[in-house]
């Protein structure tokens, strides 16, 4: 257990920016990618990422300055643990890892209810608000956890797999091969299955198994990644991941139709899950290579990228139906990310000049729209004509730079292997 007291809060002093006409040589740049990761971070530590009440700090508008300050999210809080963690070797901050120790004595100390034996899933004052168990959340802790031990801030595997015999006994559905979604406060499991938390728990999964050489977590990883990218796919006519399920995890098409941009739940086809799960796909094959594995990831990603590709404003957008129609327009920074590091994965595993034309495309996009070369980090969503939706760069469960940072650490990895 992470049990040291947390550290005062530091600041580093936030490097001068680019200015927003710069564009490196090649985006995949070792030098640059480092560089980035510290341009992110640097934004953080303009109001501080450590929270002195417990936690992290989890708001923020554009110029860094911090809203609802006593509000926070578990997938937020575990998130910031990851970037912390793993971000203190990449910049050379060693004060990273102490706000990553931080951030896990908060998880563990206020999040957890040792009484009920649950997480509390929103915090407002560092009280519970909203217990509802959240199996897309608990994935999030895994994978916090997987980071603390990679990097030495737990010194066994027991947490690991004390939170893998949690995941059994409250989700995971043998007759299925997948998990569940959610539990109400007072332990009722919902109705409603999903294929974003499995997603979540097989990223979390290979982590686990990075962190530990523990064969349990591949093994479920592989169950995860054959019955969602194969068999779950088969069911649309598009061989596509479908978002929503019934109870016999056949497709919801009906699910949240009339709601396209609800934040963790929308509808249609989302071409941002299908390159998460490309990339989840070259992972495995790394670890346990099968045949099938690499052109069924080629085959997601290519045909999302294609999809979704803004031909006349340049991104990707959120979301497309059951023919291929775009259904929600707007650009968000996490599909874009995901899918650069993607692009990158497939270019090294496959060789295909391809991958470093959508990897170059994406970056440069990002760089004109998404990036903020005044004050630091990634803007959080644009309209269609990549004009801002919001002033709130960060916020609680919806952005804390998590996909970016760990984008750029998967490329950096990509290519040092």
């Amino acid at each position: 257990m992470a049990t040291e007291s947390a550290p005062k809060r530091q600041k580093t002093a936030a490097a001068s920016p680019r200015p927003s006409h710069y564009k490196p040589a090649d985006f995949l740049d070792q030098t640059f990618l480092r560089d980035h990761c510290k341009f992110i971070l640097d934004f953080y530590d303009i109001s501080g990422p450590v929270d002195e009440n417990g936690g992290f700090n989890q708001n923020y508008y554009d110029d860094g300055t911090l809203f609802d300050p006593e509000f926070k999210q578990i997938v937020s809080s575990c998130r910031m643990i990851v970037n912390y963690a793993l971000g203190a070797a990449i910049t050379d901050r060693p004060q990273y890892m102490e706000a990553a120790r931080h951030g896990l004595e908060f998880l563990e100390s206020v999040h957890w209810q040792k009484d009920s034996k649950y997480w509390a899933f929103t915090m407002r004052g560092n009280q519970p608000e909203d217990m509802t168990q959240q199996c897309y959340g608990y994935a999030f802790i895994l994978l916090a956890y997987a980071a603390a031990r990679k990097t030495g801030l737990l010194s066994s595997n027991e947490k690991l797999i004390e939170i893998f015999e949690l995941f059994e006994e409250r989700f995971w559905l043998a007759e299925h091969g997948l998990y569940a979604d959610e539990i109400s406060a007072d332990g009722v499991l919902s109705d409603y299955r999903g294929q974003n938390s499995n997603m979540h728990m097989c990223e979390a999964m290979i982590a686990a198994y990075e962190a530990t050489d523990d064969a349990r977590f591949l093994e479920r990883a592989q169950l995860l990644a054959e019955n969602m990218t194969v068999r779950q796919a088969g069911k649309t006519e598009s061989n596509q991941i479908w978002e929503h399920y019934n109870t016999s995890f056949e497709p919801d098409l009906e699910y949240n139709r009339d709601d396209p941009k609800n934040l963790y739940r929308p509808w249609g086809f989302q071409p941002g899950h299908q390159a998460e799960w490309a990339k989840l796909l070259v992972t495995l094959n790394r670890y346990a290579p099968a045949e099938w594995m690499l052109p069924r990831a080629c085959e997601l990603f290519d045909k999302a990228y294609a999809l979704s590709w803004d031909k006349d404003h340049g991104g990707m957008v959120y979301g497309y139906d059951l023919n291929g129609k775009w259904c929600d327009t707007d650009k968000y920074f996490w599909v874009q990310a995901e899918s650069f590091a993607t692009a990158a994965m497939l270019l090294q595993a496959t060789g295909d000049a391809k991958y470093k034309k959508m990897y170059d495309a994406l970056w440069n996009y990002c760089w004109e729209h998404f990036i903020d070369h005044t004050n630091g980090a990634w803007y959080r969503i644009l309209n269609q004509d990549n004009s801002k939706v919001t002033n709130e760069k960060s916020a609680a469960g919806a952005k804390c730079d998590y996909h970016t940072l760990n984008s750029v650490f998967e490329v950096l990895k990509t290519f040092d292997l």
